[in-house]
């Protein structure tokens, strides 16, 4: 038997009965409803504002404006959105529905499986709050509970979220996921790990076809053996590339490097990275860190044949030993670091300039071994008794040697010059050893020069402090830098590096859904957890429709 009922109620528009197999009627099990059932082809259709359902049986209470469908049931609402199940309840007063048994949603972009759903058409959502999976073209997401925003197509999952590709796994604590655009946005502990990388953040927008995105909020990418922090990272996975801004640290975790500054760009293809903004390289040599700084740091090489090189206004501070120069040059493969361009070494007590300057270090102990100045070559050491006395020793190339990392024995060749203030042993004042000689070698201890050795026809004199003019007790080219010398490692860092103002890092304590214009992420109506501030509400339309219809239930046994 077919029969189409149209019910009206006063206040709300009525369920309608759009047809039925069968139709009976049961007072003392069901008052004041239609039982509704499928026959000879026919199923049970009820239609409510342009909601359609489909279903084996169903239970109407027409007074209530209320169902109940059982078996096979499907619910269509318009051209994007259908909901197969089990059995579905719904109010036509609340315009709520509750779905439950093997539950599935689908929609152009993905299909939702799930035990329980909840759906207000009120608002164009819908609710679960156990197990979810979803599935689009390319990706799983899994979640204990989520909520689903049919206008603006985005999922909000919560608790325990996983995304599955086959390209990386992603899980959240709680995740935004878009269903048109695949685009992710991470709130709370989240981590996504790739072939090749992998990335945690706490605030973090990921695009799942592209395999790019940016993260917030105590952010670290792994990748290509460095680990990068900073207050906003950004990376992209086709590329090979990845950028951090403000407060950066990447550790070289295969060369025991760390590089700090505000803004780097990583380029895994070429093994480099390239650093500004306060830049410095942290290398450990033997336990006794060296801090290399300069406007512009760049790290190229794989992890066997790393180089660093600094440019403009290059500082470096290690113990017992700084500089300054125009670039540096540092191959870790070879050992080998060139100071290039007005350098200044300080070692100990000592001050060495020259054209360049190179230090040598013993790659498999990475102890400092041996240093060069080439060309124009000039040591000055203050003498530490007299007023304005300085030690000096000039020539055309100098070459030390280094023991226990401190230097030891130097050899300063041709053309070399000498002016040194000579004391006893009772620190009485001999005399100023002025000297011309083809080789120079002096012994360094603790307290400075303690022995030089004159090569190859010395011709000088040592004079006494009346007998030698002022004038006379500078060599050519003299210049003390003492006010300018690193003795500290923030020493490096000149003023403009310390008064860097820094870019507000969108996102962190700002609404970070920046795609939609709908209501959920309003400032006011949404902050960084949005299912949980309006959830309260929602919950209480699901108590209300629950309690309904628990107590029809009771009516109805």
């Amino acid at each position: 038997m077919l029969i189409s009922i149209t019910c009206f109620a006063q206040e709300q528009k009525a369920i309608q009965i759009k047809s039925a197999g069968g139709y009976d009627r049961n007072e003392e099990r069901f008052p004041d409803s239609d039982i509704l059932s499928s026959k000879g082809g026919t199923r049970v259709h009820l239609f409510h504002e342009g909601v359609d359902v489909w279903s084996d049986r169903a239970i109407f209470k027409r007074k209530d404006n209320f169902f109940r469908a059982y078996g096979n049931v499907i619910l269509k609402q318009g051209d994007t959105v259908t909901m197969n199940s089990a059995y579905v309840e719904y109010d036509g007063d609340t315009k709520m529905a509750i779905s439950r048994e093997n539950v599935r949603l689908q929609t152009p972009e993905q299909t939702l499986t799930t035990d329980t759903l909840y759906f207000d058409r009120n608002i164009q959502q819908a609710y679960y709050n156990n197990k979810g999976v979803v599935r689009d073209s390319a990706t799983t997401l899994t979640s204990d509970k989520g909520r689903y925003f049919m206008e603006s197509k985005k999922y909000q999952f919560v608790s325990d979220v996983e995304v599955v590709n086959p390209e990386y796994t992603l899980n959240s604590a709680q995740l935004d996921y878009y269903t048109t655009s695949k685009h992710a946005y991470m709130y709370g502990p989240s981590t996504i790990v790739g072939a090749e990388y992998d990335i945690y953040c706490e605030r973090g927008f990921y695009n799942t076809v592209s395999e790019n995105g940016f993260f917030v909020k105590n952010s670290t990418i792994n990748y290509n053996n460095r680990e990068i922090k900073g207050d906003s990272l950004y990376f992209d996975n086709p590329t090979n590339f990845a950028s951090a801004t403000n407060n950066i640290k990447i550790t070289d975790t295969i060369n025991n490097s760390i590089i700090r500054g505000h803004y780097a760009e990583i380029y895994k293809a070429k093994d480099s990275a390239f650093i500004t903004k306060r830049a410095v390289a942290i290398n450990l040599i033997e336990k006794d860190s060296m801090y290399i700084h300069g406007d512009i740091l760049m790290v190229t090489g794989p992890e066997d044949d790393r180089i660093i090189r600094g440019f403009k206004n290059v500082k470096f501070y290690k113990q017992d030993m700084s500089g300054k120069c125009d670039s540096i040059h540092v191959n870790q493969k070879t050992g080998l670091t060139q100071l290039i361009r007005r350098p200044i070494l300080w070692s100990g007590e000592n001050q060495m300039t020259g054209d360049t300057i190179h230090l040598i270090s013993d790659v498999k102990t990475e102890k400092l071994d041996s240093l060069k100045v080439i060309n124009n070559s000039f040591v000055i050491q203050k003498d530490s008794l007299s007023e304005n006395g300085y030690n000096q020793i000039k020539g055309l190339n100098l070459y030390g040697k280094f023991e226990d990392n401190e230097l030891r024995t130097v050899d300063v060749i041709k053309n070399t010059e000498v002016i040194y203030y000579m004391y006893s042993d009772d620190d009485e004042f001999i005399g100023i050893d002025k000297t011309v000689c083809s080789k120079i070698n002096f012994v360094i201890g603790d307290e400075g020069i303690e022995d030089m050795t004159f090569f190859t026809q010395p011709d000088g004199d040592i004079y006494p402090d009346s007998e030698l003019p002022k004038n006379a007790r500078r060599l050519r080219g003299f210049v003390w830098y003492g006010d300018e010398r690193i003795r500290t490692k923030d020493d490096i860092f000149d003023e403009d590096d310390n008064n860097i103002k820094l870019p507000t890092i969108y996102g962190v304590d700002q609404p970070f859904d920046f795609e939609s214009t709908n209501d959920e992420t309003d400032p006011d109506k949404a902050p960084a957890l949005p299912i949980k501030k309006d959830e309260k509400g929602f919950l209480e339309k699901q108590k209300r429709l629950k309690s309904r219809s628990d107590l029809k239930r009771k009516k109805e046994q």
